[in-house]
């Protein structure tokens, strides 16, 4: 049965996945961004993306996909790289987005409506263009089977198990940094508050390349 292995290594499974995705990351960099300077809605869109794209990952895992990118210095040096020029572009263009803009988004209360749905598509692009991502379900969630039978389900378990963590985390900055938004008074703070976080996201962007190099 796939539930042989529950609750004894999924407990511990889980407090692993808590620290991981507690330690600053590109996820938690940009969904910081979002939320504190284009509010709330673009903030819930770019989380559901960043939770589409860990699904896919992890669906990919199970299916033995992300071990073959793992395992190829080529596919993983040309997501690594792709993905450390798509955070940059993105720090670059929360730098030069004009506040103006920003305020008229913010008025916006649908999470997926013509304007925040360009959030969710970067959420998505973003974690699909992380390797680490793939090489976190290759070479640490099949430690976490218990036996060789059921391995498919039980990584789809665990995989869902990590989704879960994951987003709760992040709506958990999405409501931190919303609310902080409102603190925000003058056009002159947004601007200053999101070139910071632009400045962090590109940081983020230098850190994952030096961590993910082979």
């Amino acid at each position: 049965m796939i539930t042989e292995f529950i609750p004894d290594l999924i407990i511990p499974f889980a407090l692993a996945c808590l620290v991981i995705e507690l330690t600053p990351g590109p996820n938690m960099g940009y969904l910081a961004i979002v939320s504190a300077t284009t509010g709330r809605p673009a903030g819930l869109a770019t989380v559901a993306g960043v939770t589409l794209g860990l699904l896919i990952i992890g669906i990919t895992a199970a299916l033995g996909l992300s071990a073959i990118i793992a395992n190829s210095k080529f596919l993983y040096e040309t997501l690594r790289w792709a993905g450390i020029f798509y955070l940059f572009w993105l720090a670059w263009e929360s730098w030069h987005t004009p506040i103006a803009k920003l305020d008229q988004q913010q008025k916006n209360t649908q999470i997926l409506d013509e304007k925040n749905s360009k959030y969710f598509l970067r959420g998505l692009v973003t974690n699909l263009l992380n390797p680490k991502a793939g090489v976190f379900y290759v070479a640490v969630l099949p430690g976490f089977v218990s036996s060789a039978n059921h391995v498919t389900g039980q990584l789809i378990t665990l995989s869902l198990v990590y989704v879960t963590i994951a987003t709760i985390i992040h709506l958990t900055i999405v409501m931190l940094a919303s609310s902080a938004s409102s603190l925000l008074d003058s056009a002159e703070k947004r601007l200053l508050v999101r070139r910071t976080l632009s400045l962090l996201l590109a940081a983020i962007a230098i850190w994952f390349g030096w961590s993910t190099r082979l």
